[in-house]
């Protein structure tokens, strides 16, 4: 549906231009939401701005079903206005002298459609989303995150090919970021929607994508699955981005080949764990990635040695539904959770274990910035 080939963008400084995206692949089938995910400053917005034609790209190519629209090597460049795609932004650039239908009515004006069609298409946009009750409402009295609704409605009206969401949701509070997640995912089943979304917030992108494109630095760190790149990062940036995660150096003493189980020493003792990048060898430095939610509070004495450490508490913190610990051991801080019915109290001695499935192996030199 989509296909982005070796995609850059340079700004000019003078002499020389500084790249906000450097050579960016990426396909989008129809029918699925893809999110660049990333921190500030890494390039997911130029590139959605690219796609959109918002922006021109340096070099590479830009094919949205089957129509090439950006190929800077070929002069081509088709305006945004002829690349059949929606676009809501972080504002939601509602008109507020006008009515809720009458806003996402304006969006088919000059298309020489009759006012008793656009009007029909409009309240077919808002059923979507569940807004047709409030067509007459000024726009100006709805919610923040009705009038995101109205943005969408606005998007869709047009019946484009794609949507493309800029970090749509930043402008809402907690509570209703949680409600638009939910609402966009609903209608990403109910009308299979084919959409790029842009956001930093790792519980969007974890919620709502069918696949995780991980941008650092104008480049694509990482792409997969939200469970695969939750539970299997490839990298440590990945691992640290997206989510909580603890590090702890060691070396590979063990590997076998065919399951790329490893074993690793560590100055907390050895841990079993997975090699997701399939690359690492006996002898080798490497880092531990070890989730806070997956390290567990042994319920019985290890007697292999492997994959539990102990230690004293240093930290406790009570963040509602759990505790946040964190351990010292052998000069090394590891944070954990720990569940109701446990009171952990400073200076306590704790054992912690993590399975083996759960502890992922990463190169040493795999820097985080």
């Amino acid at each position: 549906m989509i296909t982005i080939e070796q995609l850059k963008k340079g700004f000019p400084t003078g002499s020389e231009s500084i790249f906000a995206v450097s050579g960016v692949s990426l396909n989008v089938d129809r029918g699925e939401m893809v999110t660049l995910l990333g921190p500030s400053g890494c390039g997911k917005t130029t590139t959605l701005r690219c796609i959109a034609g918002l922006e021109r790209a340096s070099s590479g190519r830009i094919v949205i079903d089957g129509q090439t629209v950006a190929d800077p090597q070929a002069g081509i460049f088709v305006p945004p206005n002829r690349r059949s795609l929606g676009m809501v932004f972080q504002s939601y650039a509602i008109w507020p002298h006008m009515t809720v239908l009458e806003n996402v009515a304006y969006a088919l004006e000059g298309r020489g459609i009759p006012k008793a069609e656009r009007r029909k298409v409009a309240m077919e946009a808002l059923e979507v989303v569940r807004l047709a009750h409030l067509a007459d409402r000024p726009a100006p009295r709805l919610s923040g995150g009705q009038q995101q609704r109205v943005a969408i409605a606005r998007a869709l009206v047009g019946k484009p090919k794609a949507l493309l969401f800029d970090e749509p949701l930043s402008n809402l509070d907690a509570q209703l970021r949680g409600e638009m997640r939910a609402e966009l995912s609903r209608l990403q089943r109910q009308i299979g929607l084919t959409s790029i979304y842009v956001t930093h917030d790792q519980a969007e992108a974890l919620a709502m994508s069918d696949w995780i494109v991980v941008m650092k630095d104008g480049k694509v760190v990482e792409h997969g699955r939200p469970t695969q790149i939750y539970r299997k990062p490839r990298n440590a940036f990945t691992a640290s981005f997206i989510g909580t995660t603890n590090f702890v150096s060691g070396r590979i003493l063990e590997v076998d080949a065919a399951s790329h189980v490893v074993l690793v020493d560590t100055p907390l003792g050895k841990f079993r764990g997975t090699d997701p990048t399939e690359s690492l060898k006996i002898g080798d430095d490497a880092q531990l990635s070890l989730r806070p939610e997956d390290l567990r509070v042994a319920s019985a004495i290890n007697t292999s040695g492997i994959n539990h450490f102990s230690g004293t508490i240093d930290f406790a913190l009570f963040v509602g539904a759990v505790m946040e610990v964190d351990v010292q051991a052998n000069g090394i801080k590891v944070r954990c959770l720990v569940g109701r019915g446990a009171d952990p109290a400073i200076g306590d001695p704790i054992t912690l274990e993590i399975a083996p499935e759960a502890c992922i192996v990463l190169p040493a030199n795999d820097r985080l910035s």
